[in-house]
């Protein structure tokens, strides 16, 4: 396994193959990160995984200073499921000047959700997926592939518009939400609860399965199922952001036409102590 720091040495190494498979990750990675890499072996032949804390995607007051950074660790782990190369640039070899050009994702998606909590979250992540994606596929001169976590909803599907709109040549795989025996989705941001808190963290699950059944079981009432969900995280101590039912097409609210089987998710962000957790169940 090669670890690589430069775009030009990436190149580089990318030259004498076809077919790259990516997985962008931000680090300190965990089980469900390396089934996305166990995905992307499939898929082309060499996988890369990039490593980069990405300050565009950070708000003022969120984590980017403490985000941990476990390159060694990462690069262990990696070496372990066979990733074949590891990117992972310093901020000055990403952004050597100021990245005033950025990519603007429609507001209809972006802005809701997660967007409408963290503003500009998604101009960030799109800003340096379409980055990185020029980084890593610029030479391909075959199939392009990349895989992200189905965990990160709304980013899964926002990616993908933008690939369509820009006509990019890459395929996007969605990867599975990789659980802890008792249901956590396996997030680097666990690791910032207490014991105490770790516990608690399954409910925010429970609370997106219990509003799914409700949907099921034919309460059409949506608001009211919503805020019986965050009343009941609220009530355990949770500060819940938002807990809701949408379209799996466009994450719009679901019509009375929408509410059957097949066509949901159950989506739902909510900080327990100072560790913000989000979590999606499709139904």
């Amino acid at each position: 396994m090669q670890v690589i720091h430069t775009i030009a040495e990436l190149r580089q190494a990318l030259a004498r193959y076809d077919r790259p498979a990516f997985v962008p990750t931000m680090g300190n990675l965990h089980d469900g990160h390396l089934a996305l890499v166990r995905r992307a072996r499939t898929l082309g032949d060499v996988s890369v995984v990039s490593i980069f804390v990405n300050r565009l995607q950070f708000l003022p007051h969120e984590d980017f200073d403490t985000y941990p950074r476990t390159l060694d660790a990462d690069c262990a782990r990696l070496a372990e499921v066979g990733c074949d190369i590891v990117f992972a640039p310093a901020e000055s070899e990403l952004y050597p000047q100021p990245q005033t050009f950025k990519v603007q994702p429609p507001a209809a998606l972006a802005d809701l959700l997660e967007g409408h909590f963290r503003p500009g979250f998604f101009t960030g992540v799109c800003t340096v997926v379409m980055k990185l994606f020029q980084c890593v596929f610029a030479q391909a001169k075959g199939e392009r592939h990349a895989v992200f976590g189905k965990k990160d909803y709304q980013q899964l599907m926002i990616i993908r518009q933008m690939v369509q709109q820009f006509a990019l040549p890459i395929t996007i795989h969605g990867g599975e939400i990789e659980r802890a025996p008792d249901g956590l989705a396996l997030s680097s941001r666990n690791g910032y609860l207490s014991p105490q808190e770790r516990a608690e963290a399954p409910q925010l699950l429970l609370a997106l399965r219990t509003l799914a059944a409700g949907v099921l079981a034919g309460e059409h009432n949506l608001a009211a199922l919503e805020h019986h969900a965050m009343q009941t995280l609220a009530a355990r101590g949770w500060q819940p952001d938002y807990l809701t039912v949408r379209r799996r097409e466009d994450l719009q609210p679901p019509t009375e036409h929408d509410l059957q089987p097949g066509r949901l998710v159950a989506l739902g962000a909510a900080r327990l102590g100072r560790t913000r957790l989000i979590d999606n169940w499709e139904f």
